[in-house]
């Protein structure tokens, strides 16, 4: 693993998106409704995951841990929402 923390970040995403891309492949080859329910949300949780990513090590929230701790819980509050907009209709 690399040392600077902007690599390990770049590491990290692509991870997160080979991750992302997976899961999108295998809805494609045909999964049961309650397996491409959790498909989605697992894409829109690797989704907040690389957001989070972002702002803390491109945007430089890792050293403005107030602004960070706002920037999450709106992030958080924001991908809560999206999920239970997508999981009304399963329910």
């Amino acid at each position: 693993m690399p040392r600077d923390p902007l690599l390990r970040a770049w590491t990290a995403l692509i991870v997160l998106c080979l991750g992302s891309t997976a899961i999108a492949v295998a809805v494609g080859s045909g999964l049961s409704k309650t397996a491409l329910t959790a498909a989605g949300a697992v894409i829109l949780t690797l989704s907040w995951l690389k957001a989070r990513l972002i702002l803390n090590a491109y945007l430089g929230l890792a050293a403005a841990p107030f602004w960070r701790k706002g920037f999450e819980i709106t992030l958080a509050l924001y991908a809560l929402l999206l999920l239970g907009l997508y999981l009304s209709p399963a329910i």
